[in-house]
């Protein structure tokens, strides 16, 4: 080979991007390139004068060294191996040492030719990808992964030690309010305090992690007995409610934890978590604040639950609900004058509905908000179809207190009416619960007013089943008091219940109000509220609840053969 051809292949060997390398039999370097050399800060004079090249090398690396060499040696093919080496930055580089045996011309073994390649920064990289991978960016404890996995692990240790485990799945209660309201960037350090309250009280040994948005699972290991575990979960409802301090205000959350323990309830890890799942929708079901143990029975009701509210929320957008009239009378003149609009549903299967047999699964879900936009907006349809027919009446519709205690119900009940200009004003009436009003007076109060404002009037419902009924009568501006239909009906033989109707009518008229007598089934009963002053009727001896097309022949019977 000529020195120009020398001196280029020696070029190019130093200038490549890794550590090269020729190792004789006898541990003597015959040659090392200058990027190794560079590295390490040992010179390659240095490197060929050695005996052994392992002698200028760090001690800690030596058998590691030695001991690839002769596996190299005595394999076929290239060897592979990582070390950590110690480089002239004063930072240990993990390498990727490729050994390949050399042969002469008669097979036998000349010497080894080394190849060292810096992974440290792939290494590293691949770290943080792993940790992205399974650990939440936010709070930087484990994600929905890495639970997972953890979960089946401590099983496996729980059956070997015939120990407890707990699967604990946390739900903030009031999160979303501060996060609405304070901004996103609050939110996420009240989760970075709350994961930091969790991981104060929980052991070493147990594992916070966070599943999205505001859910956590907690994984408690090693219990002897369920009483550990509660004393754990009361300590975690404790932390988390303590006050947390965000642009100088305080303000509270608490947690609703479902709680699934093993081996009582003996299932593989993704039913557990499932389970803790649905018991911490119980908890939250039950007042929130606090934990709720799994049980099947238990989760047979909650998943019956939420498999009739899916239903009902299909029943919504197919249109299978409808309003049902049951008109009501003046009773002095006999005189149609309104109606109450009454929700049925008309089941595919079991055919119409009344409320009683779904109304009450809706409660505190968005659905019963839901249902009360569909009923507005149903009735306001047809009471301008009514009235453009030349049928003159005032219709009343029932309101959950949920709904007429959402922030923007005057406003959307507004824009409803508006959208049905040719109706006039005090022709829809709003029937609310007495218990409903009795709740928050001073909200439902200013609510009322509003709608007021917008000409729609205000009945209470089942008058006298309250407590504080004459107390708080003066403060919520209703026109109309409805006598429940429990006290009508047996008035004529029971004096509390007719004790009762007289008393209300009088009240009524004490503070200018309108009455209307539920429950009219026998003309009786008609004559008899009549004779005591009551306004106005409804009920089956009138008419039954119908369906809107039903109503103008009812009409013209009523009309014909009144209740004399």
């Amino acid at each position: 080979m000529l020195d120009s051809e020398k001196m280029l292949f020696q070029a190019i060997l130093d200038n490549a991007p890794m550590g090269i390398w020729f190792l004789g039999l006898d541990g003597r370097m015959q040659f090392v390139n200058k990027t190794f050399c560079t590295a390490l800060g040992v010179s390659e004079d240095v490197f060929l004068a050695a005996k052994c090249y392992v002698d200028v090398m760090p001690p800690n690396v030596t058998a590691g060294l030695l001991r690839s060499d002769v596996e190299c040696l005595t394999q076929n093919g290239p060897h592979q191996s990582l070390e950590w080496l110690p480089f002239v930055d004063g930072k240990d580089h993990l390498m990727e040492i490729t050994k390949i045996k050399v042969l002469d011309k008669d097979g036998l073994p000349m010497g080894l030719i080394g190849l060292a390649t810096d992974v440290t920064q792939l290494k590293q990289h691949a770290k943080q990808l792993e940790h992205i991978a399974h650990f939440d960016a936010l709070t930087d404890v484990p994600n929905r992964v890495l639970f997972a996995d953890r979960l089946r692990q401590a099983l496996a240790h729980s059956k070997r030690e015939n120990s407890i485990l707990a699967v604990c799945y946390l739900d903030l209660d009031g999160f979303k309010v501060i996060n609405d309201t304070m901004g996103h960037e609050s939110g996420d350090r009240v989760l970075i305090e709350v994961t930091k309250r969790i991981k104060a009280i929980i052991r070493v040994d147990d594992t916070v992690a966070r599943l999205g948005g505001d859910e956590f699972a907690v994984l408690l290991q090693g219990l002897h007995a369920t009483e550990e575990c509660s004393t754990s979960l009361n300590r975690l409802l404790e932390a988390i409610g303590q006050p947390i301090e965000i642009k100088g205000k305080l303000f509270e959350v608490s947690a609703s934890i479902g709680v699934a323990l093993y081996p009582g309830d003996d299932y593989d890890a993704d039913t557990l978590l499932r389970h803790a799942d649905q018991a911490m929708y119980s908890a939250k079901q039950s007042g929130k604040n606090r934990y709720h143990l799994y049980d099947a029975a238990s989760d047979r009701r909650t998943r019956t639950h939420h498999e009739f509210l899916k239903r009902l929320a299909v029943a919504l957008v197919r249109g299978e609900f409808e309003l049902y009239y049951q008109p009501k009378v003046d009773m002095c003149t006999r005189r149609f004058v309104g109606a109450e609009a009454l929700i049925r549903w008309n089941h595919p299967e079991r055919g119409v509905l009344a409320p009683a047999e779904f109304l009450q699964a809706v409660e505190g879900t968005t659905l019963e908000v839901e249902l009360g936009d569909w009923v507005i907006a149903t009735a306001l349809k047809q009471l301008e179809s009514w009235h453009k027919a030349g049928l003159s009446l005032e219709l009343s519709i029932n309101i959950s207190a949920r709904h007429l205690q959402s922030t923007d119900f005057a406003w959307k009940l507004k824009r409803k009416l508006l959208r049905h200009p040719p109706l006039p004003k005090g022709c829809l009436q709003v029937e609310i619960l007495e218990t409903a009003a009795l709740g928050d007076i001073p909200r439902v109060s200013e609510t009322i007013e509003r709608c007021n404002k917008i000409g729609v009037g205000f009945a209470l419902d089942d008058f006298g089943t309250g407590y504080s009924s004459l107390s708080y009568l003066g403060r919520l501006p209703v026109d109309t008091l409805k006598i429940d239909q429990s006290f009508v009906r047996d008035m004529l033989f029971d004096k509390g219940d007719k004790a009762i109707v007289q008393g209300v009518i009088a009240l009524a008229k004490a503070f200018d109000r309108r009455t209307v007598a539920e429950g009219i089934e026998t003309e009786e009963l008609f004559h008899a509220l009549v004779a005591m002053g009551c306004e106005y009727g409804q009920g089956y001896g009138i008419a039954r609840p119908m369906p809107a097309e039903e109503l103008p022949a009812w009409l013209e019977k009523w009309n014909s053969a009144p209740f004399r």
